[in-house]
């Protein structure tokens, strides 16, 4: 059975290793004309991701290429005196069982987890997809697949093209994210360090395995910004207007945005479905559910709602009229749970208020001083992620013992 997935960052090859695992074809087609190297921004793996990752034998690279943040100095806005926060106590309390990796690291673990078995397309793009699986690209000829997998992200190319404009799914949740690759000049080892104010969050951090750093900037906006998406002269000049003069540190990390290598720029958004599968074509993480980048832990999500969906085809057969279904009701409480975090993240990361701003500060010294089992029960019951993600249980789907056979 031969399955075509768009998108080769996190969610795509986590899939496709799964989907030989179970013994189907899986063919991925990425628009950039390589995998990622530079590094992305670092995201958070939770228990079931981490579960998920040992089940895939990677767990072992996963951990090596954690970004090493164990503390955090916090500036609020305004206020002389930082305050220094053990951020590893607090992801600690957060989550059982958790790694800060960088995107692009993530991605190559997976791929490099079954690239001998997938066929990559890479500079390559779908530009249509039939019902009955015929698949046209914007370089190579016509394919005919028995499925087509949206993996491709917030703005799904294969929903576009089979659910329709983005703006019928999508919300807006009222902020702004921005990242942007720097020199390390501050010396930065194992250290985050953020600056908060009323609507406005600003952070650089490193990783003990690059060389240079990213900065962070998320920020409010009661209406939707007009910009382009691909108009990125424009989007710095945003960012500017809402962190200039915020704090010394944050002006010298935009004096950078003409010179750096990598930039990111996107609303904070979540996408709402009735349901993200039609016909042969299904859609997993962002591109079907994503509860808000930044916010929602939907790096996590995505891992789980690849294995989960491999696993429901493998359970039935192949048989999607099946599969689609059953993969749609096993991710939906956890859709239903990330997307509330995401909206309580949001306003604990970005507070709407100077008492937001010092329930954030004094909440993070409080963590940082109580011993581990006191802030772990403590940020357990005041906080809904951790709630979520500790309580997130996935089924066993077992690979194909039939598979493994053909595979060695």
């Amino acid at each position: 059975m031969r399955i075509l997935i768009s998108g080769a960052s996190v969610a795509g090859p986590a899939l496709a290793y799964w989907l030989t695992r179970h013994g189907f074809s899986a063919t991925v087609v990425e628009r950039a004309p390589a995998l990622r190297k530079t590094g992305g921004h670092a995201v958070d793996l939770f228990r079931p991701a981490m579960d998920i990752s040992e089940k895939m034998g990677v767990l072992s690279r996963v951990e090596e290429r954690a970004t090493g943040t164990k503390r955090m100095t916090l500036y609020p806005e305004g206020k002389r005196r930082p305050v220094q926060v053990d951020l590893a106590k607090i992801f600690g309390a957060t989550s059982d069982r958790h790694v800060e990796i960088m995107r692009d690291d993530l991605s190559e673990i997976y791929y490099d987890a079954a690239r001998d078995d997938v066929e990559y397309v890479f500079g390559d793009s779908i530009t249509a997809i039939s019902p009955d699986g015929e698949v046209r690209f914007e370089n190579a000829t016509r394919r005919r697949f028995d499925l087509v997998i949206g993996a491709d992200g917030l703005h799904s190319n294969v929903r576009r093209l089979v659910f329709g404009d983005e703006s019928r799914f999508s919300d807006f949740i009222g902020a702004y994210l921005g990242v942007l690759t720097l020199p390390n000049g501050f010396g930065l080892d194992g250290e985050l360090r953020i600056h908060v104010g009323v609507g406005r969050t600003a952070g650089m951090y490193g990783a003990r395995h690059l060389g240079d750093a990213r900065a962070l900037f998320l920020f409010r906006s009661v209406r939707e910004l007009d910009y382009h998406h691909r108009d990125v002269p424009r989007q710095k000049d945003l960012l500017r207007n809402a962190f200039g003069g915020m704090h010394a540190d944050v002006d010298r990390w935009l004096d950078e945005l003409d010179r750096t290598p990598a930039f990111y720029f996107d609303s904070i958004t979540q996408l709402h479905m009735d349901t993200w599968s039609r016909g042969r074509v299904t859609l997993v993480g962002d591109a079907g559910y994503c509860p808000g980048p930044a916010v929602g832990g939907s790096t996590t999500l995505a891992v789980v709602g690849a294995y989960v969906l491999a696993g429901e085809l493998a359970r039935a057969g192949g048989d999607h009229e099946r599969a689609f279904p059953a993969y749609e009701r096993a991710m939906a409480d956890h859709i239903r749970g990330s997307h509330a975090v995401a909206l309580s993240a949001g306003k604990t990361l970005i507070p709407t208020s100077r008492l937001g701003v010092s329930g954030l500060v004094q909440g993070s010294r409080l963590i940082s001083a109580l011993p581990a089992g006191a802030g772990r029960a403590f940020i357990r019951l005041t906080t809904k992620s951790a709630r979520l993600y500790n309580s997130m249980t996935v089924e066993d789907y077992p690979p194909s013992p039939a598979a493994a056979v053909t595979r060695g």
